[in-house]
């Protein structure tokens, strides 16, 4: 059983590149496996292991700067859920492109997972689901509304022309595990709305805490790993990944005429050109020469 860990934390950080390497050693010492972002804005990511390397990994990262009173969510997974450990430099822990934004100097109200039901259930609440297109796709809370984006980075223009639906409404928002929320809040606090209000611990909190007799989610939550997704419990849901797209499919999506393993998916048979696909059938080639000798391609993942 490997142990998933997943974290960030705001902070100021003056020279990131300095913390790479030490922290890409460090990993790699204990096995550790995932992937970590440094900016100067703080760090962000999903790491694996054992008990004891998450636990070193976890220590060495509440040792920098700002970093005493991380928070991180930790779940289980059967398999190795990433094959490789990489530690990136980034502008952004997570890209929303908006220079103004600073979630350390505020942000919305956290709401523990215990009380969101009664939150989101208020007639004066509007409730946004701030993921992407794909990820709402496979699950998301009862009357949630869906911006429909692509990615974070399309979020500020969604708002600017959507704010007139939340005229006298408070604002409560989510996301996988409650950094996208970070700035989401603070971003729309800079916009003026007041009452703005964000899960503690997003979707994954909520999922691990929160009885499935009392729930008001619904379907799976996706995660960027090879799990895909979780339910309740954190329990490894039903999904498969599309190799080519990275979107999530339940595994009858593998019947669809459209569908040809890690070259194409009924969501992205026509989004990529011939070209693609012949480089896609070739790496999915090597992928299988790789399980017949007992090894791993690194682009199985």
């Amino acid at each position: 059983m490997f142990t998933v860990a997943a974290l960030y934390h705001f902070t100021r950080f003056d020279d990131p590149a300095a913390m790479q390497g030490p922290l890409l050693a460090l990993c790699k010492s204990h096995g550790i496996s995932g992937t970590l972002l440094l900016a100067r804005e703080g760090i962000n990511g999903t790491i694996a292991g054992d008990r004891a390397g998450i636990d070193a990994v976890i220590a060495h990262i509440r040792a920098l700067p700002g970093c005493a009173d991380l928070e991180w969510k930790e779940s289980t997974a059967t398999t190795p859920p990433f094959h490789r450990m990489k530690v990136r430099l980034k502008k952004e822990i997570v890209t929303m492109g908006q220079p103004d934004v600073d979630p350390v100097a505020r942000v919305g109200n956290y709401v523990d997972p215990a009380d969101w039901n009664d939150l989101i259930s208020a007639p004066d609440v509007a409730l946004i689901d701030t993921r992407n297109d794909y990820e709402v796709a496979i699950g998301t809370f009862e009357g949630a509304v869906d911006p429909e984006t692509k990615s974070f980075g399309e979020f500020p223009a969604w708002w600017e022309e959507n704010k007139h639906r939340f005229d006298n409404k408070r604002v409560a928002m989510f996301c996988t595990g409650g950094i996208r929320c970070e700035k989401s809040t603070n971003y729309l606090m800079g916009q003026g709305v007041e009452d703005v209000y964000h899960l503690k611990g997003g979707i994954l909190k909520y999922l691990e805490e929160v009885p499935a007799e009392d729930s008001k989610w619904g379907g799976e939550c996706f995660v960027f790993d090879a799990r895909v997704s979780v339910g309740h419990g954190l329990e490894e849901g039903p999904h498969i990944l599309c190799h080519a797209c990275r979107r999530p499919l339940v595994t009858e999506d593998r019947n669809h005429p459209a569908y040809e393993e890690g070259v194409a998916c009924h969501q992205c048979v026509n989004e990529t050109s011939d070209a693609d696909k012949g480089r896609f059938r070739e790496r999915q080639k090597q992928i299988a020469l790789a399980k017949q000798r007992g090894t791993h391609h690194i682009g199985g993942l």
